[in-house]
Parts: C-alpha cells; sequence; structure tokens
C-alpha cells in the first residue's frame, strides 16, 4: 500500500503536464496582446464558432490564406482551446497523482479559471464591449501566474531542498510580495491606457498615462530594493536578477511602445539629434513593440510571484509566511 501511494505521489506527469502548459500560456499571451494591437478583437463576429465552423474545423485554406486579423484572432481562440485541454488534463493529473490537497484544489482553480477565461473572451465578442476586452487582458496574466505556481510546486515536489533562511529573508519575502502586487497594478494601468477608447477626452488619457509612468518609477524601486535584499539570501539571487533583467527589457520597450505609436517626445529633439520619423500605423516595429510590452509585463509578474513562493518556502510555515499561506494548507505544499 505504501509503495503504490509513493508511487503515485512521486509521478511525474503533474510537472510535466505543468510545463507544457506555461508553455502554451506565454504564446497565448502574446497573441492575445496581438489580438489588440492589430485591432482584430472583432475580426470573427461569432462565438464559440468561427463564422458558423466548428472552431476546429475552420478551414486551413481559409485561415492561413485569409486576412490577417482573421488569422490572429481564429489562432488566438485554438491557442486558448489547447490550453484549456491542457489544463483540464493538469488538473485530472493532479488529482490522481499528487496526494498534497492544496495541489489538488490549486487544479481545480486553474480549470476554473481557464473556463472563466474562454467565456469572458466570447463574451467579449458577443457583446462587443470593451470593457470586457480590458478585463479579459487584466485576467489571462492571473492565469498565467497560477499555472507558474502549479508548475513551481510540481517542480520542487521530489527535490531535496537544505537551503534555510537567513535574517534578509524575511524583508526579501515582504518586498517579493509587494513587487508583485504593483506588478500586476502596473499592468491594469497599461491595459486602461491601451483600452482607452479613442472618444475619451485627451486629458483622460494623459492621466492615465502619468499613473502608469509614476507606477513604472515605483515598481522600479521595489525590484532595485529586492536586488539588493536577495544579494544575501543565495537561493534567491538568480530569481531576483532575472526580474532585473525583464524589468530593464520592460523600461526599453515601454520606451520603445511610446515612439512607435506617438512619436519621439518634443523634449528629445531640444537635447539630441534626431532622424525624421515617422509613426505607421500597423507597421511592423509598431506591432511587435507594444505586443512584447505586454507580454513581458506578464514575465514579470510570474518572475516577481516565484521570487516570492521561494522565500515563502525558505521561512517555513513556523515563521513569518504562516499566516499569509496557512489557508492553502502551505505546509503540504512545500513538504
Amino acid at each position: 500500500m505504501n509503495d503504490a501511494r509513493n508511487n503515485t505521489t512521486h509521478s511525474r506527469l503533474p510537472h510535466r503536464l505543468a510545463t507544457l502548459l506555461v508553455c502554451a500560456v506565454f504564446p497565448l499571451i502574446f497573441v492575445g496582446g496581438l489580438v489588440t494591437t492589430t485591432e482584430a478583437g472583432m475580426a470573427v463576429p461569432d462565438w464559440p464558432g468561427t463564422f458558423g465552423y466548428n472552431l476546429f474545423l475552420y478551414p486551413l485554406s481559409t485561415w492561413f490564406a485569409g486576412p490577417w486579423d482573421i488569422f490572429v484572432e481564429h489562432g488566438h481562440r485554438l491557442l486558448g482551446a489547447a490550453a484549456g485541454m491542457i489544463t483540464i488534463a493538469l488538473a485530472w493529473s493532479l488529482w490522481k497523482h499528487d496526494d498534497r490537497p492544496a495541489m489538488k484544489w490549486l487544479g481545480l482553480a486553474a480549470l476554473v479559471a481557464v473556463i472563466a477565461q474562454g467565456v469572458l473572451g466570447g463574451l467579449r465578442v458577443v457583446l462587443d464591449a470593451r470593457l470586457l476586452a480590458m478585463t479579459h487582458a487584466c485576467t489571462g496574466p492571473l492565469y498565467f501566474a497560477l499555472c507558474t505556481t502549479i508548475w513551481y510546486f510540481t517542480a520542487r515536489r521530489n527535490q531535496t531542498d537544505d537551503a534555510t533562511a537567513t535574517e534578509r529573508t524575511p524583508k526579501a519575502f515582504r518586498l517579493a510580495l509587494i513587487t508583485t502586487c504593483l506588478a500586476y497594478l502596473q499592468l491594469v494601468l497599461g491595459a486602461v491606457v491601451r483600452h482607452m477608447p479613442v472618444y475619451a477626452p485627451p486629458r483622460t488619457f494623459h492621466v492615465a498615462v502619468m499613473f502608469h509612468l509614476l507606477m513604472a518609477g515605483i515598481l522600479t524601486l521595489h525590484v532595485v530594493l529586492l536586488i539588493v535584499a536577495a544579494r544575501r539570501v543565495a537561493p534567491l539571487r538568480s530569481f531576483a536578477a532575472t526580474l532585473g533583467g525583464l524589468l530593464g527589457v520592460q523600461l526599453l520597450l515601454g520606451l520603445g511602445t511610446w515612439v512607435v505609436n506617438f512619436g519621439f517626445p518634443q523634449w528629445v529633439g531640444q537635447v539630441v539629434a534626431t532622424p525624421d520619423f515617422v509613426v505607421r500605423t500597423q507597421s511592423l516595429p509598431q506591432v511587435l513593440t507594444t505586443t512584447a510590452h505586454v507580454a513581458v509585463g506578464s514575465l514579470i509578474i510570474v518572475t516577481s510571484l516565484l521570487t516570492t513562493l521561494r522565500a515563502g518556502q525558505l521561512l517555513r510555515p513556523a515563521t513569518l509566511a504562516a499566516p499569509l499561506f496557512a489557508g492553502l494548507a502551505w505546509r503540504e505544499a512545500v513538504v
């Protein structure tokens, strides 16, 4: 009986499925951003089918040879369906092969999340509602973060961890947790700017941009503080370094996104000589830079979340992490 239970407990299937899911969800988020960037959200006016066809039976020749916006929108739906099927398999594998109650419920939560995300995306099409589009863009990264959490705990299931906390670990944990929340809030503010209707007053857009820039500064400060705190906590150094690298890329992409969409700020021309630059709507640089800015934002969220999970694991249930994670059976999830 014990041998059978150990074989079930140590199955690698949940982690393999979690890895596959994470690898599927990030392209899904990127293509979803591409849909918004290219304004292809209503290219296919019906749902859950595609121009009357079953989602999986839409002719390949029409899909590949058709207009770009239909190609992107239908591709986004197919990626979403694939993520949904992988999530179903992952939830089943966790209930069957993982004896930790917290992991079983995380698998169920991922299943509920992907269904809700699919319905939300469908309602966005059926109702043609901008608010639903913005909500869909904000909940996608939450689903990605949930999938990443499952990936992390299934990855570490069979690993012996002798790392211990230092006096800097509680501070790093708090900074990582706050940074994760700030990164998500920054993504929400970016979604507000991105989905601003064309008829909105210019002042409303300017205020939204200023809040987005202000949050970028606050987030940068917290990432720097986290990197400094993590220098004395060896297991967190690689996480913090990765987060710092992603933030640097994101800041450059943010600047590039403004330039390819609105041109160089006036003060730039007063400081350095700039060549003639023309903003070209739906140009390749504009589409790729803007979409990459959205996608890297999700990577920053999951990287700061992974840093938080690792720091919380180092602290163990008897310390600072206990009150926060007691409701999720943290002890069962990490032992």
